[in-house]
């Protein structure tokens, strides 16, 4: 990164400023303007933070592989036209001639890292190559869907907009590590296209053209970047959906034999493409997961010498089930509490820190307030809140399981923190509240 990059970057700031600047125009609600706007420019500083991260504080994959590699690629285009067919073939099939460093080769064999490498060419197209152009194209992508994340819970709760924006837009973890040359942005873009499409095709019956074409797009580029995202979020979003539309209905038996086809029909869709899967990929299937946790707990662990973030769930796991189950506990409270102040050596998980202590906080202040019986009977009775707390929690399960590096965990869990968080507002906000007693004049 050069002198460059710090010119180039208030041109292009502009320009998507009057972009965005134009679609705010037309919003007819002020408040969805004022959110939009600040917004943007949490994630324009965003993408100068991780910026500056990667490029003076910490090497890492943005920089190493992504960026290294993305730039390669485009300028191997550059020379040669007929090389811009690899945007469109595997990493399995990319020359080893044509990669340019040697520690970067097995990453290749990787459909979710060389689906980013192609982003950072493409981006290169329209940034002259410099690195702090495309971290700001990535931003630019994950705002997309971030906002439409918003706008999604928006709809559906407006008068909540303080709690949603901060808990969407503003979360500075979610905020920082959506913003670079990463899968991160990707995800969390797709994520939010996704869920909007979702929502406005299978509810609100609008644009089904469109809408179908955003959920084959968001869902193919999820699958391929990291599909355990996507296979923990489709079942809980889909019970919501099914749930919101039977609640429209009012001949009971059939609501009841519509939730049965469609939950029926949900796992056997579910069972067959895991089968799919383990066929053409090698992913885990359900009775192989316990044991893929065993493995990748073994190799964070082999790794721990070199690495000082590096940490313990402080409990045995021996591969089965059982086990898988009884470190389930300190698995979920890793992901979404730790690191602990005292765990942080690195500024990278300083922030996430911060973030967990607040989040503990206000965790334990809602169960204070609703009591534990209610907590959990709002959960279950509430179709928004089940969603959200279910895949919060299990895919908190599963990245704390498997990722016992603080630096690494820090970037993997900020897909499920917004759910949490609004998980709890709502729980929060549907207490029994005490109605205060009118004096009398």
């Amino acid at each position: 990164m050069g002198f460059l990059d710090f010119l180039l970057f208030p041109v292009y700031v502009f320009f998507f400023y009057m972009f965005f600047s134009r679609q705010r125009k037309k919003f007819k609600d002020p408040t969805l303007a004022f959110y939009h706007k600040y917004a943007f420019w949490a994630k324009i500083l965003g993408s100068f933070a991780i910026t500056i991260f990667y490029s003076y504080l910490s090497l890492g994959d943005s920089t190493t592989l992504y960026y290294s590699e993305g730039s390669n690629l485009y300028h191997h285009i550059l020379k040669d036209s007929e090389n811009f067919g690899w945007i469109f073939k595997s990493g399995k099939e990319y020359p080893v001639n044509l990669i340019r460093l040697e520690s970067n080769k097995g990453y290749f064999a990787s459909e979710a890292n060389f689906i980013i490498i192609k982003f950072v060419a493409l981006f290169s197209f329209v940034s002259f190559g410099r690195y702090m152009i495309i971290n700001l194209f990535f931003s630019m992508l994950a705002f997309t869907g971030i906002w439409r994340l918003f706008l999604f819970f928006y709809q559906t709760y407006p008068s909540l907009h303080k709690k949603l924006a901060l808990a969407i837009l503003f979360l500075p973890t979610v905020v920082f590590w959506s913003s670079g040359a990463l899968k991160d942005p990707i995800c969390m873009g797709m994520l939010g296209w996704f869920t909007y499409a979702m929502y406005n095709l299978f509810y609100k019956k609008k644009s089904p053209v469109t809408n179908t074409a955003i959920i084959i797009a968001s869902s193919l580029i999820l699958f391929t970047v990291k599909s355990y995202i996507l296979f923990s979020y489709m079942p809980f979003f889909i019970l919501y959906l099914v749930n919101i539309n039977l609640n429209q209905l009012k001949n009971y038996f059939f609501k009841f034999a519509l939730f049965v086809f469609i939950a029926g029909m949900s796992m056997v869709g579910f069972v067959t493409m895991a089968d799919k899967l383990e066929e053409e990929m090698g992913m885990m299937t359900l009775d192989k997961l316990s044991e893929s946790v065993y493995t990748q707990q073994k190799n964070f662990e082999g790794m721990s010498d070199r690495a000082e973030s590096s940490f313990s769930l402080g409990v045995e796991f021996d591969g089965s089930l059982g086990s898988l189950l009884n470190i389930a506990p300190a698995a979920i409270n890793a992901t979404l509490f730790r690191p602990y102040l005292w765990e942080s050596k690195k500024i990278s998980t300083l922030l996430s820190s911060l973030e967990s202590l607040s989040l503990m906080l206000f965790f334990l202040f809602v169960l204070f307030k609703t009591r534990v019986w209610y907590f959990f009977t709002t959960i279950l009775k509430d179709p928004m809140v089940m969603f959200c707390f279910f895949f919060s929690i299990l895919f908190a399960l599963f990245v704390g399981a498997t990722t016992l590096n603080f630096g690494t965990l820090v970037r993997y869990k900020i897909p499920c923190m917004p759910f949490f968080l609004i998980a709890l507002i709502l729980i929060y906000e549907k207490r029994p509240k005490k109605i205060q007693p009118v004096k009398a004049e």
